[in-house]
């Protein structure tokens, strides 16, 4: 599986969900059983690359104005929802996390922003297709920290300051 048929998996769930997270991770199970274990194994390793490549302060600090709030956990659900977004919106706040603020139709707190699901898709796919537990992806861990300059995620003058225009439009 290369990275477009990744991106058009990821966008037919979406759009078939109709932006539900866990209706799509649903789907994507689905989608991917029909598959051979070899293609959806590199499915996880395009979404695991994808995840650890998100694991940003900068990411993490637009997650907290989306969310009001991000506990280590939240930002890992979060990075899940954001792959399930699309490569669009994944790849245009991996460049400038304020840009969600342009990029997001809406955001309804309730059920955006958490795609824990989707992180765990892959996984239960290839055990559906082989019974036993997916093998080590191969690929390298993400850093032990966040990647970038940290935030005082904290100080909402700082937060303001750095995401003016999610800060306006979800915040103001």
């Amino acid at each position: 599986m290369d990275e477009t048929e990744f991106w058009e998996l990821v966008d037919t769930t979406r759009e078939a969900a109709e932006g539900d997270p866990e209706e799509q991770a649903d789907l994507l199970v689905e989608r991917l059983v029909q598959l051979d274990p070899d293609a959806v194994l590199d499915f996880a390793r395009h979404f695991e690359a994808r995840y650890n490549r998100a694991y940003r302060w900068d990411l993490w600090g637009a997650a907290w104005v989306l969310l009001d709030g991000a506990s280590d956990d939240a930002f890992d659900f979060f990075r899940c929802w954001l792959i399930g977004q699309g490569r669009e919106v994944f790849e245009g706040a991996v460049h400038d996390p304020d840009s969600l603020a342009d990029l997001l139709e809406d955001f309804d707190e309730e059920i955006d922003g958490d795609g824990e699901e989707l992180g765990y898709a892959a996984d239960e796919a290839y055990e559906q297709l082989t019974g036993v537990v997916a093998p080590d992806l191969g690929i390298p861990p993400a850093t032990a920290e966040p990647q970038g300059t940290a935030l005082d995620l904290e100080n909402e003058s700082v937060v303001a300051e750095r995401y003016p225009k999610l800060w306006e439009r979800f915040k103001g």
